[in-house]
């Protein structure tokens, strides 16, 4: 079985750990109904709908 001879250095371990980090990158939509950019997987802040369902009210919409 392979053993290592010496043990990994801090600036070695960091080096390999580099890549790690999860890479967030928020990604823009166009909402269906009123077309204006949102984030996938939630409600549209303009309209309040979320997968063709009215889901929030929204104050103007009267």
């Amino acid at each position: 079985m392979a053993v290592p001879k010496r043990r990994t250095s801090k600036s070695k371990k960091g080096m390999r750990r580099s890549h790690d980090a999860l890479q967030f990158t928020i990604v823009l939509i166009a909402c269906d109904q009123c077309g204006s950019p949102k984030p996938r997987h939630t409600v549209c802040p303009e309209c309040g709908t979320y997968r063709g369902r009215q889901v929030v009210k929204i104050g103007d919409e009267e």
